[in-house]
């Protein structure tokens, strides 16, 4: 099986078009997210989406635009614990995404059960994505792209300093806002395909790499978005040459490059 039939078919064509979209987007944020040690929030948004999710099939909505301001909304409030010094983000994570699954779970389990389409949600599937999703992926990539260069530098400030930051009279709050805001969207429009299970892995592994081979903030931003951009359209092919989950072929795909990035870190030392 060639790539040119993979691209033959309509939704590979739509799975690669919004899947490099939302790989692009979840790297540039997740170095920011990582660098401020708030990495596991992509994983704890993604859970809130499942359960938002849940809800809106039990109540009969349309899934996508109901979990999407309940996301941004969970992103702000744990953005806002983990800013706070009398809180322990990690802790405060882990209880909203762990009650966010349960709430999904037992919703699910008293409606509609488990369906096809709460599956995809769960562990991604590439006949999940729509039209609508691509044009929804290309209009955030495309807000992420545009305010992540209008922003650059206040975004680097607040990365590394916000104490600083707030010193200088930069709006670190409304920076925070941003960040959470296009996280949310990212993570729920990236759910689709990699599953609420392995979202978090498209905002963590990138960053992750990039900074074994880089060091400066430049630098480990355009590595992560070539090595996000890359593991996806790997582990898409892999996905279809040998019929593997795309969700976990692509965490796949990121985790031989992380472990690459290692070796070649430990070899530069010696």
């Amino acid at each position: 099986m060639s790539i040119l039939e993979m691209l033959s078919w309509p939704f590979m064509q739509r799975a690669l078009i919004a899947g490099v979209l939302v790989s692009l987007c979840a790297a540039l944020l997740g170095v920011s997210l990582v660098l401020k040690r708030y990495s596991m929030i992509g994983d704890g948004l993604s859970h809130v989406s499942f359960g938002a999710l849940a809800v809106a099939v039990a109540l009969g909505v349309t899934p996508l635009y109901f979990s999407i301001p309940v996301v941004i909304l969970a992103a702000f409030l744990l953005l806002r614990m983990a800013s706070r010094p009398h809180w322990n983000s990690d802790a405060a994570i882990a209880a909203t995404s762990a009650s966010a699954l349960a709430l999904g779970i037992l919703v699910i389990s008293r409606t509609t059960g488990m369906t096809t389409d709460v599956d995809n949600y769960m562990f991604g599937s590439v006949l999940a994505m729509t039209e609508a999703d691509v044009y929804l992926s290309a209009g955030v990539c495309a807000a992420v792209l545009v305010l992540f260069i209008l922003f650059y530098h206040k975004l680097f400030a607040v990365t590394f300093d916000e104490s600083f930051s707030r010193a200088t009279g930069l709006r670190v709050d409304r920076y925070n806002t941003l960040l959470a805001v296009l996280t949310a969207l990212t993570i729920v429009l990236g759910m689709r395909m990699m599953g609420a299970m392995l979202i978090s892995s498209l905002v963590i592994f990138p960053a992750l790499t990039a900074m074994r081979l880089f060091k400066s903030f430049r630098g480990v931003v355009i590595c992560a978005a070539a090595s996000s951009v890359v593991c996806f359209c790997g582990g898409l092919t892999a996905s279809w040459v040998w019929s593997t989950p795309v969700g976990a072929s692509v965490v796949a795909a990121n985790l031989a490059l992380f472990l690459c990035a290692c070796l070649l870190r430990a070899l530069r030392r010696r």
